[in-house]
């Protein structure tokens, strides 16, 4: 039985067993035990003088246990349960003078070097607890919806939007390639006898599944080749990317929000002991910044307020007015000053427009074509696009999505001006020479929600092992 399993039923006076990794080992008698179901530890009594020295040596920090004895009500502070040990069993050793996991405040970039080992200190076996339930209800609200899983390509010979740098994968000779008559190197010859790439979206595959299965969804890893060392960019990350047909923007919007409303109300419902204690380590670590730095909301009423509220709906050239009118905007206290129609907002214009102006999530849509991708559907007004962006407090962007161009002879200008091959694409073009229908989608970085989620303000604390430029360890 769980470690969890026995906090919730508490079967008082049976005979127990129990294992997992000890955490702290004090005056030879008390065991704080953790076997990652739950972020409380079960408290282990040894009495004094019942066990042999030897065995007593070997419960380190780290070390691996197997325990029996018969569980009662604790008459100590702390906790509510203990186990009075009766036997205990030393599987895996760990050395103190080696164990780099103490029972002492670590830095988040310590733990980041030993990343392998760190998933058994509170923080981050809150953090990937809560991950599993997040992925466990995206995958449920979809299913629900009636939507279909789909694994798009994670190798694959076309660049979704061109968004961004990206890993060439191929299995030629690197110091001896082939060359092709002009002395560049003839991909003909490499594996799949083309460039090949690691998928930066799967976007494009998801629409092309919707044709045929009407509502489908990916969720699975994508590749950026930038060189990028921020606390908010990753190599390799994971997308949710829903796609369906005969949807419009307005049916795109619903499903986002709909979606992010059940996902935060999933992890309150069933990773409370977890947030509750990763809004208590944020709130320690907001204690060391200056106050004008600090949120001014807790973690629970951050979720809270996205989960609470109707998001505020407005086109871009709303936002664009009410944000060349604020005062921040007048006083000139943005970083980037908003002058009129075509800006491109940053996260300090989202934040303002949620935290200050509407305090709610807000949903930009209709945005000027030039700043959003060739695919995204072009409105009346010819000069913007039926795309919408979800805007979070404390993060900006959540979710980015569109209705798609399903107009034929639109699209095919729209690609001619953003410099994309026709014949390069034509396998996406057939989409609309064959019962082609207004269809929608959007795109949401798991990672991005886990931040927003848990607390976290580095990208690289959410995923168990992160890959950054110069960094590919475990």
């Amino acid at each position: 039985m769980s470690i969890k399993e026995l906090i919730v039923s508490k079967p008082l006076e049976t005979k127990i067993e129990v294992k997992g990794w000890v955490r702290s080992f004090r005056n030879n008698q008390f065991i704080a035990l953790n076997d990652g179901s739950t972020i409380n530890n079960l408290q282990l009594v040894l009495a004094l003088d019942a066990f042999d020295e030897e065995i007593l040596k070997k419960i380190n920090v780290g070390a691996s246990i197997v325990a029996q004895g018969i569980l009662k009500e604790s008459l100590g502070k702390g906790q509510q349960i203990e186990l009075i040990v009766e036997e205990i069993q030393i599987v895996g050793e760990s050395d103190p003078e080696k164990y780099p996991i103490q029972p002492k405040k670590h830095s988040l970039e310590f733990l980041r070097e030993n990343a392998h080992l760190r998933i058994r200190t509170n923080t981050f076996s809150a953090i990937f607890r809560v991950r599993h339930h997040l992925t466990f209800a995206i995958h449920k609200y979809f299913n629900d919806l009636g939507f279909f899983n789909i694994h798009s390509p994670i190798i694959t010979g076309s660049d979704a939007e061109g968004a961004g740098e990206m890993f060439q994968v191929t299995s030629l000779n690197y110091d001896n390639p082939p060359k092709d008559e002009a002395g560049n190197i003839d991909f003909s010859k490499d594996f799949f006898g083309k460039k090949a790439h690691l998928s930066v979206s799967g976007q494009l595959h998801a629409e092309l599944a919707a044709m045929g299965l009407g509502k489908v969804y990916t969720f699975g890893p994508t590749f950026r080749a930038e060189n990028s060392n921020t606390s908010r960019h990753l190599s390799e990350f994971w997308m949710i990317e829903p796609e369906a047909a005969f949807m419009d923007l307005n049916g795109d919007m619903d499903l986002a929000e709909g979606m992010l409303k059940y996902c935060i109300q999933y992890i309150l419902d069933y990773c409370m002991d977890d947030i509750l204690f990763l809004q208590d380590r944020l709130l320690e670590e907001e204690k060391q910044k200056p106050q004008n730095e600090r949120s001014p909301m807790s973690l629970i009423d951050k979720l809270r307020f996205c989960v609470d509220n109707e998001y505020q709906r407005l086109t871009y050239t709303e936002a664009i007015e009410i944000l060349k009118n604020s005062q921040p905007n007048k006083k000139g206290k943005f970083v980037y000053p908003i002058t009129g129609f075509g800006a491109d907002l940053q996260s300090e214009h989202e934040r303002y427009l949620v935290e200050k102006h509407f305090q709610k999530p807000v949903i930009l849509i209709n945005y000027p074509k030039e700043i959003k991708a060739f695919y995204m559907r072009l409105n009346e007004d010819q000069k913007t696009v039926a795309a919408m962006d979800i805007l979070f407090p404390g993060i900006g962007e959540m979710v980015g999505g569109s209705q798609r161009e399903e107009r034929l002879d639109v699209l095919l200008q729209k690609m001619k001006d953003f410099g994309i091959h026709e014949e390069e694409m034509s396998w996406y073009l057939d989409t609309r020479r064959f019962g082609t229908n207004p269809h929608a989608g959007f795109g949401l970085g798991f990672e991005r929600l886990m931040m927003f989620i848990t607390g976290m303000s580095n990208i690289r604390d959410v995923i168990p092992f992160a890959r950054t430029p110069k960094n590919c360890e475990f």
